[in-house]
């Protein structure tokens, strides 16, 4: 056997994420491989349909099929989810400016709050010749 080299179709990745459904099986198999019957009893949808994602889901590639006897088992490939992580990384860039230009503007509102409440230099209770206010 040779090695070879696996392309993903970023287009099949995107539409199998497309689903609720088959986003939840992703999140199922984070835990690692699973029975078929046992992905589909996690669903209040039947078998037939659960069939139908895991199906999808392994043309895209996302999780690969396991035959042991007459029990098909399932297992996340996480190396398409690159490509999603590669598209998402154009906007990581975008939210960490935003977040530090929020960040900047709470600070300098906070700053200007804290300006305006700052209580002006308060007398220290006592008249010129040294005894509190008040005695005399």
């Amino acid at each position: 056997m040779r090695n070879q080299t696996v392309t993903y179709s970023a287009e099949a990745t995107f539409s199998a994420l497309a689903d609720p459904t088959r986003r939840a099986v992703l999140d199922l198999l984070r835990k690692g491989r699973q029975p078929a019957g046992q992905i589909a009893q996690a669903f209040p949808v039947s078998r037939p349909a659960i069939s139908k994602h895991l199906r999808l889901l392994r043309r895209a590639h996302l999780v690969n099929e396991y035959r042991e006897g007459r029990h098909r088992f399932y297992h996340l490939n996480p190396e398409p989810l690159k490509a999603v992580d590669s598209w998402l990384d154009q906007y990581r860039a975008f939210w960490s400016t935003s977040l530090a230009n929020l960040k900047a503007f709470v600070e300098a509102e906070y700053a200007k709050e804290s300006a305006v409440h700052k209580p002006k230099h308060a007398s220290s209770g006592k008249l010129a010749n040294g005894r509190p206010k008040g005695k005399t």
